[in-house]
């Protein structure tokens, strides 16, 4: 048997319950009618799944005593063929203390003719954590699509114009291209390098990817295409209160991405720990280089169809894990092979084909590297971290990752400390980290530039957003942005409103002296 029967049923008693993709049942009384939708959403579920007959869940996975298998085997074989189309089992017998069980290996659908159906009812079934769901209508859609490979991203969108674009966005997009592939799509110009790279069709109307990477605002066509971000309220918070920090965040991807940061580093549970040399660094709950991977893995690889548009990217911290869900599965690879196959395959060629050429607007930094590095980097930001692994499921119409918090003993937390400024960085990043040091510790003792000097003379007045201080800057957006960024980092500028209202800078109150 493939599978270790020993190593299921102690995962089984480990976890108090059954799986994604198992179910058990004690099939003492003959085999439950419940199987058949449970054979309809594990043959549509990634990967299949298993069924066990003989173990009683409410008694921690003990085996009972099958009086008829052979009958329970061919009822199993039964119900497969009631299924439209008949799917595939492996039946097999095993042994648990000394019973004798049975294991059905229940293969998945082939993608062209999912979604498996109960041939009686018309109905099909999708698996949610252990329990089995009929279908609605858009989950259904999602499984019809998947037969066919994804262009959603490549599509016009109808009513939008070249005048959507971000033209800041547009403009350092461009330049990367001519930086980085010189003598491939670097090659063109204008309109003609924007088409060539999907950003629009051949009449010049943007495209979907085009409008979510360099769109001025995409959700005036797409308005659930954004994430949607909330915390568990904490034990302090009044009684009554449903969720903190809860947030919808909109714009192109790259500042979807800033902003999802933003409010991680808001929200996340930081513990200040001191070194044993006297320094002091902040630990957040979950290391922020993995939230920035998820959140990126998902906004580029969520379903674009039409079934899934009503659909946000939805991120939860809960009190004892951090949950990050994008509508559509993985494409091209499996959960279980994430992380340790380099594969590339991406849902949204298009949308992913123009961001590894954006930078955030923040940073400065690549959106993506479109290496396969994504998981990876998590894996090693978790281990570094002394968190456990990510936990991947592929539900076929979402998928979810899951961040579990370690506790913070003191062995974890010095060995997290020293690691902290030093996270795998090369030479010449260290380099550009004690100069920014440098430059911040200048700019508090008031080495500003001209442009800097002006900008805090305006927001003595009032407090002004980029587009206010770009006319009387006579800068370019991105400039504007720059010289703000460096006043923000220095703790001489600080950022009012956002998150669906304008975005405001004014003057930080002074520090107080020690």
């Amino acid at each position: 048997m493939a599978l270790d029967l020993a190593d299921l049923v102690a995962h089984l008693r480990a976890t108090g319950g059954d799986d994604a993709n198992i179910e058990v049942k004690s099939a003492a009384g003959g085999l439950p009618e419940s199987l058949t939708s449970t054979l309809s959403a594990l043959a549509n579920h990634p990967g299949g799944g298993t069924i066990i007959l003989g173990l009683d869940e409410r008694k921690d996975f003990s085996p009972v005593t099958l009086l008829d298998p052979q009958t329970l085997k061919q009822g199993l074989a039964k119900k497969a063929r009631s299924l439209e189309p008949p799917i595939q089992l492996t039946i097999e017998d095993g042994m648990v203390e000394g019973e004798t069980v049975i294991v059905a290996t229940v293969h998945e659908c082939d993608p062209s003719a999912k979604p498996c159906r109960v041939a009686a009812t018309g109905h099909a079934y999708v698996r949610g954590y252990d329990g089995d769901f009929q279908m609605s209508g858009p989950e259904v859609q999602a499984f019809l699509a998947a037969r066919k490979p994804p262009h959603f991203d490549r599509a016009a969108v109808p009513g939008a114009t070249i005048e959507d674009l971000d033209r800041e966005l547009v403009d350092d997009f461009t330049r990367t291209v001519r930086l980085r592939d010189r003598r491939g799509l670097g090659r063109f110009e204008g309109n003609e390098l924007l088409r060539r790279a999907g950003v629009i069709d051949k009449d010049g109307t943007p495209t979907v990817a085009g409008l979510l990477a360099l769109g001025t605002y995409p959700q005036q066509w797409f308005p659930r295409l954004v994430i949607q971000a909330a915390a568990d309220p904490s034990p302090a918070d009044p009684p009554g209160t449903r969720a903190r920090n809860q947030v919808t965040i909109s714009g192109p991807i790259p500042h979807m991405l800033d902003a999802a940061m933003e409010w991680a580093e808001q929200t996340f549970d930081t513990r200040i720990f001191a070194r044993r040399d006297g320094t002091v660094v902040d630990i957040p709950a979950y290391p922020l280089v993995a939230f920035r991977e998820l959140i990126a893995n998902a906004l580029l690889h969520r379903d674009l169809d039409c079934w899934s548009r009503g659909m946000a990217v939805e991120v939860r911290l809960r009190r004892d894990r951090l949950v990050v869900t994008n509508p559509g599965g993985l494409y091209g690879i499996t959960a279980d092979r994430l992380g340790k196959e380099a594969v590339t395959s991406a849902r949204n060629m298009w949308l992913v084909h123009i961001a590894q050429y954006l930078r955030s607007p923040e940073s400065g930094g690549r959106v993506i590297e479109a290496l396969a590095t994504g998981i990876p980097t998590i894996a090693r930001a978790l281990g570094d971290s002394g968190l456990p692994p990510a936990q991947f499921s592929d539900a076929g119409i979402r998928f979810t990752a899951v961040l579990r918090p370690a506790p913070f003993d003191p062995f974890i937390r010095d060995r997290v400390a020293r690691r902290a400024p030093k996270m795998t960085l090369s030479p010449e990043t260290r380099l550009r980290i004690t100069h920014q040091a440098e430059r911040v510790q200048r700019l508090r003792q008031g080495d500003l530039t001209a442009t800097q000097k002006r900008i805090v003379d305006l927001l003595r007045e009032q407090p002004l957003s980029v587009s206010e201080l770009q006319p009387r800057l006579e800068l370019s957006r991105s400039g504007v942005r720059k010289a703000l960024s460096e006043l923000r980092t220095a703790g001489i500028v600080e950022q009012i409103g956002g998150r669906g209202q304008r975005t405001h800078y004014q003057l930080a109150d002074p520090p107080r002296a020690e």
